[in-house]
């Protein structure tokens, strides 16, 4: 149902949360313009190309419990598919099983034929309508310099370049809690509950990524053990996933490590080559491949997993059009980045 009053929007940030959030206002009616710091959408549902294949370095899948969630899914066929994983065991630090493979009540879904893709689906006419502003980092959140009333955001992009944007009603921060508190503080901003941003705690990771194209030799299929995902107790290791595995991925033998919150916390500024060689040597102690990849390397996530969330799945400051949104706010799942950016954008009205 389209809104009553019309009004100038943005949001800021182009992850699950943030498209979501703009889609609905568009929906709605409002004039949105979506700001995204990267070259494409997605936020942690990201995926890496590589002349071996892809990896899904970020988000590796994802659940569907809420009806929303489920029916916006379902409105793309054929954009996610289930992804079975063998079941996800529990390994030690040797790679011997701790706790055995479980039946799982809910499917694992995975974008198809990357994790990107919904991301991509669902921005696409926000795209065609020429709302999207990619590689536009916003520095500044000001009142409008010809209407005090108003909203606008200073940025910079590609080349040095800096621009403003004017004369919105309302801005919503689709971003982790802490670059969404930096931002209005730098700006001499603040939301009426911007205090309980402080409570929220998002833990970094270390994402380890490797390809064995020597698996693709003739009679050999995969290297190491024949499951596809595990979850691991090894200090320096939580999850490995085979991204070959995946639904609509291309064969060759891919890996997708990520490093413990705890040890990615403690090596946060680590230089990334000694990353890589310390998590290539815990994948081989996990994987039993002692093989040299043909291809390896790490990303550094500074917010990958919520472990405080907000306790509410919006922050909306109808007085001073401030809102924010995010996984974080309910905790850390894909679903809970869609419910917190669809009901910031029903709040708006």
């Amino acid at each position: 149902m389209a809104t009553a009053s019309p009004k100038k929007l943005a949001v800021i940030g182009a992850g699950i949360a943030g498209i979501t959030c703009a889609r609905t206002l568009a929906q709605a009616g409002h004039a949105v313009t979506l700001f995204e710091k990267s070259r494409g959408p997605g936020g942690r549902m990201a995926t890496r190309d590589t002349p071996f294949g892809t990896f899904d370095h970020g988000a590796q899948y994802f659940t569907m419990r809420d009806p929303r969630f489920i029916q916006a899914v379902e409105a793309a066929p054929g954009v996610c598919r289930p992804w079975s994983a063998n079941g996800v065991r529990v390994l030690d630090e040797h790679g011997s099983v701790v706790a055995p493979a479980l039946a799982s009540h809910e499917a694992h879904w995975v974008g198809a034929p990357d994790m990107q893709a919904l991301a991509r689906h669902w921005i696409t006419p926000l795209v065609a309508a020429g709302q999207v502003e990619y590689q536009t980092q916003i520095t500044s959140i000001e009142p409008d310099a010809l209407d005090a009333s108003r909203w606008q955001l200073r940025s910079s992009g590609p080349d040095d370049s800096h621009h403003v944007y004017g004369g919105f009603d309302g801005i919503m921060l689709a971003q982790p809690a802490p670059q969404t508190v930096d931002l209005l503080q730098s700006s001499g901003l603040g939301l009426r509950e911007a205090r309980l941003l402080s409570a929220v705690h998002i833990a970094p990771c270390w994402t380890l990524m490797v390809a064995f194209p020597q698996a693709s030799q003739p009679g050999l299929t995969t290297l190491g053990p024949q499951w596809s995902a595990a979850r691991s107790t090894h200090h320096r290791v939580a999850w490995l996933a085979r991204e070959s595995s995946k639904p609509g991925r291309n064969l060759l033998e891919r890996w997708t490590v990520q490093a413990s919150a705890a040890w990615s916390q403690e090596h946060l500024n680590d230089d990334p080559l000694r990353i890589e060689a310390k998590l290539l040597k815990a994948f081989a102690e996990i994987t039993g491949i002692h093989a040299t990849p043909s291809h390896a390397e790490t990303h550094r996530w500074s917010y990958a997993q919520t472990t405080q969330p907000l306790g509410r799945s919006h922050l909306w400051d109808a007085k001073d059009g401030l809102g924010a949104c995010g996984d974080w706010c309910i905790g850390h799942r894909v679903e809970d980045a869609y419910i917190s950016g669809l009901e910031l954008a029903q709040a708006v009205g």
